[in-house]
């Protein structure tokens, strides 16, 4: 998600750009994007988002370093950690949960198809398609890591194993938004996208999707689904999407309260 991206905003404003994030959360649920994008309302973060958050600011630390051709002790890797965590661990009783994703972390510097002396082509390098001529707005959105020749890297974290085709299905709209914006901004096309899990299991493991460069059909779909967006918003079409994913869902009283 983009910094910032889920403060209070007017409907022009969200319609004015889009981002992947905002385009998944809208395609899960719609009320979810009201309470979320258009009120801005804040929760305290899980503990498993805690993980996600210090260990994508490590491996940006990690891949920033590698950008400078400067090598990262696992000392300095874990005073990063360290920081990127910040007080959570203090004034959440997380202690349990710092330890799991530093885990996370040895396992992927382990275990990484990255070497170390691979120089990253970008990191953490936000990008913008102007899709006017498309009739629609500018998509904007931020890379993890462009490793050479042109493979787009996006880090996730996960309780469970990603199944290769199903994680590729609940990607698309992201990874094709990727696949946009690397177009627009580099003139080529991607040589393919990585989705690298860093999975919380007992015994951590990393697994590596690698998918093909976004075809026509996904950029079709994707352009299909921003015009469903932008036609959503300006309908004020906010409706809840009742199922399982609810349990987890951080405004499910709100959403009970909806009428």
């Amino acid at each position: 998600m983009n910094a910032g991206d889920d403060s209070p905003r007017s409907i022009a404003d969200l319609i004015s750009t889009v981002s992947a994030s905002r385009l998944t959360t809208f395609q899960q649920c719609r009320l979810k994007f009201y309470f979320r994008y258009v009120l801005g309302l804040q929760r305290p973060k899980t503990s498993a988002l805690h993980v996600g958050g210090a260990v994508h600011e490590t491996l940006k630390y990690w891949n920033k370093a590698r950008w400078r051709n400067e090598s990262a002790t696992l000392k300095q890797l874990h005073d990063a950690y360290l920081g990127a965590w910040g007080e959570a661990a203090a004034s959440n009783g997380e202690v349990e949960e710092q330890k799991t994703g530093w885990r996370l972390l040895e396992t992927y510097f382990r275990e990484s198809p990255i070497k170390p002396d691979e120089k990253p082509e970008a990191v953490e390098v936000s990008v913008e398609a102007d899709l006017a001529k498309h009739g629609l707005p500018k998509l904007v959105g931020i890379i993890d890591l462009v490793r050479p020749p042109g493979i787009i890297v996006d880090f996730k974290t996960s309780g469970q194993t990603p199944v290769p085709e199903k994680v590729a299905h609940q990607t698309d709209t992201q990874t094709s938004a990727y696949g946009v914006l690397y177009r627009e901004c580099t003139g080529k096309k991607e040589t393919s996208i990585e989705l690298h899990h860093l999975v919380k299991l007992k015994n951590p493991k990393l697994v590596v999707t690698a998918l093909e460069p976004a075809t026509d059909l996904q950029k079709t779909r994707l352009f299909k689904i921003i015009e469903s967006y932008v036609n959503g918003l300006n309908r004020s079409d906010f409706i809840p999407s009742p199922g399982l994913q609810c349990a987890s869902c951080e405004f499910f009283s709100e959403c009970r309260a909806w009428s």
